[in-house]
């Protein structure tokens, strides 16, 4: 069987797991860990509090420092709603392509590690290659910002890693973070006819917004000179209000979702000051005035570092020389590429499939992108095999 075909049919394996991000990962987890395991890696998963839920982290070659990280997400985007017109969780072949849910994001990476693994194992490695696959990334890589901090306890020091995301197998040395928020505000519910006394938790939360609004023009004039981002400044996305139980009832409860990516962490510093100055200056002092009880309540999502594009860069010189790309890029959409960055590592994320492709109905990645993939994963046991 071709390294193609071996890949195939590891990722019709993959997909027919529904790892959903509201779903367990775990048999998904449990099937990589079992295959890696008779190859004679060394396993090791890490579970989530509800033990529902685990990274895998698999190492080959010899113990030590400097070894490459490949690394992807095993969850996947919800399906509901969606108009497939095939089984979403059973791959389905046609017109050189691989259509199922998570085949271009991202388990047609994974895929192709596995396809790869046996050769890997069965080199005589110089250094070691770690097999690294997460949960729940879709949602806030909750997955990797619990894995990273479980690597530097352990003193495991991986010199280099590639994330494998959709880039259409071009190199991304960079991307913006991504910080997602929701913002809960108790009011005092009273009736219309009479505003003053009780504490709209709408008109609070619109006042919020527009403070988020005003905002966003400070991220403008804060854009760095030489941002290679589109656009290059730090923007923020207000992605749901809700609140209120009628026409003539004084609002009582408001919910807000937001979320800002940031082009350099001081900006994301910046922002979350402004709030907090607002809502404990402003805000909060008018609504107590009137319900003592009045609460802005803020819940992180998530907080995601970004990819800093860097000067030196042995990830991208490698994956350089492996693919032949001559160049590298820069990305709006976020990945857990700067997580591994923040603990010294050289990132960069290149993987088969395109975004556009990500997400949607009927996704899907080409053969060829696959191949592609499979090629670097070649040339990359030639470089670590003795």
């Amino acid at each position: 069987m071709t390294d193609l075909k071996t890949a195939q049919e590891h990722l019709r394996d993959l997909i027919a797991f529904p790892t959903v991000s509201t779903e367990s990962n775990l048999e998904l987890i449990v099937h990589i860990a079992h295959f890696m395991g008779e190859l004679g890696a060394r396993v090791e998963l890490f579970h989530d509090e509800t033990g529902s839920k685990a990274n895998i982290f698999a190492t080959l070659g010899p113990d030590g420092d400097g070894g490459i990280v490949l690394s992807g997400h095993s969850d996947v985007v919800p399906v509901d709603e969606q108009p497939w017109t095939t089984d979403p969780f059973e791959m389905v072949e046609g017109d050189g392509k691989l259509f199922g849910r998570g085949t271009c994001d991202m388990k047609g990476f994974i895929a192709c590690t596995l396809a790869m693994a046996p050769a890997f194992a069965a080199a005589n490695l110089t250094r070691p290659v770690h097999f690294c696959f997460t949960h729940d990334e879709e949602v806030g890589c909750l997955g990797a910002r619990a894995l990273v901090p479980e690597l530097v306890k352990r003193g495991i020091k991986p010199g280099i890693a590639i994330i494998g995301e959709p880039t259409s197998m071009r190199i991304i040395e960079g991307h913006k973070g991504c910080c997602e928020y929701t913002v809960s505000f108790q009011g005092l519910e009273g009736h219309g006819s009479d505003p003053d006394a009780g504490v709209n938790a709408v008109e609070y939360a619109v006042a919020y917004i527009s403070r988020l609004i005003a905002l966003r023009e400070d991220l403008i004039s804060l854009a760095p000179e030489q941002s290679r981002f589109q656009p290059p400044w730090t923007t923020i996305n207000i992605g749901r209000l809700s609140g209120g139980v009628a026409h003539n009832v004084i609002a009582s409860r408001a919910e807000l979702e937001w979320e800002m990516r940031p082009v350099q962490a001081g900006d994301a510093d910046f922002v979350k000051t402004a709030l907090r100055d607002y809502v404990d200056g402003e805000l909060l002092p008018k609504m107590r005035a009137v319900h003592p009880q009045a609460e802005i309540v803020t819940e992180v999502i998530g907080e995601v570092a970004g990819l800093e594009p860097m000067e030196a860069n042995a990830a991208r010189d490698l994956v350089s020389a492996l693919t032949g790309a001559n160049g590298a890029d820069v990305v709006p959409f976020g990945t857990e590429a700067g997580l591994f960055q923040e603990i010294g590592m050289d990132v960069v994320v290149c993987g088969p499939g395109s975004i556009e492709q990500a997400h949607k109905a009927d996704e899907f990645v080409s053969l060829d992108q696959m191949d592609q993939c499979l090629t670097m994963l070649k040339g990359l046991l030639t470089k670590v095999s003795a």
